[in-house]
């Protein structure tokens, strides 16, 4: 009965979020797409005007969209599942709505759109330049990291969120350098010692190097490790879901 009652938690959950966030604005899903697009052609203007061709393919526009989309899908996931406790607070007043079904929710929506609008941007994309059809499969496993990554973190800023209004400030401010320290601009394994090794150790370089992976049939990183960019955000993940199970309900009963 619970997994049934959880199942529609969660669909109505999904719905309000997807009449608060796209249904009020003029175009809807159309921005979720615009953005992407104008953000990887305003960075493909920017850098083709200082070097002849990016550091894989000849294509400007790919290269940075092979970082900035999976970039985006793990920092728009993250923020969101970390406000979703406070977004849906007024539903989970009422015993049918668990707070895991908030969280869930958020990462089902969020995920999809973002699977489907790096999947139409980047195909687009190729298929305009005319570059060798990339490895869907390995392409989507990189995004599927990044999404892992996005959840696992975004897990535990649920509950730090919460519990400390002022880490939220601390996460945008520690965000800052992520987009640059996280390969999307550049080849990590391009970076001179001794920050070479540094870099691997955060995992979202692993998720945008397995999606260039897939887009580059020649580019395989010797440090890209999977099993490493996994393990990090659940180790994140576990100390969230332990916190919000034993502390969550007294949070959402503060005012």
């Amino acid at each position: 009965m619970r997994s049934h009652a959880a199942a529609r938690s969660v669909g109505a959950l999904i719905l309000r979020e997807m009449a608060t966030t796209y249904g009020r604005t003029p175009g809807g899903y159309i921005w979720a797409f615009c953005e992407p697009i104008a953000a990887v052609a305003l960075l493909a203007a920017v850098f083709s005007l200082a070097f002849e061709a990016p550091p894989l393919g000849r294509d400007f526009a790919i290269f940075y969209a092979t970082g900035y989309l999976p970039f985006m899908f793990y920092s728009d996931l993250s923020q969101k599942i970390g406000v979703a406790l406070r977004y849906s607070r007024p539903l989970l007043m009422y015993p049918a709505v668990a707070w895991f079904d908030a969280i869930l929710a958020r990462a089902l929506l969020n995920s999809a759109t973002h699977l489907v609008v790096a999947f139409v941007v980047l195909a687009g994309m190729i298929a305009i330049s005319g570059a060798p059809l990339p490895n869907f499969l390995m392409c989507f496993a990189g995004f599927i990291l990044a999404a892992w990554v996005g959840f696992g973190f975004g897990v535990l800023n649920a509950f730090l969120f919460e519990f400390s209004p002022v880490w939220e400030r601390v996460w945008a401010i520690l965000n800052r350098p992520a987009f640059i320290i996280s390969g999307v601009l550049f080849l990590p394994d391009a970076v001179p010692a001794p920050f070479d090794d540094l870099i691997w150790l955060n995992p979202l370089v692993h998720a945008i190097s397995l999606v260039r992976a897939g887009v580059y049939s020649g580019y395989a990183p010797a440090q890209l490790n999977v099993f490493f960019a996994i393990v990090m955000p659940c180790i994140a993940m576990i100390f969230g879901l332990m916190l919000l199970r034993r502390l969550g309900r007294r949070l959402l009963a503060q005012v």
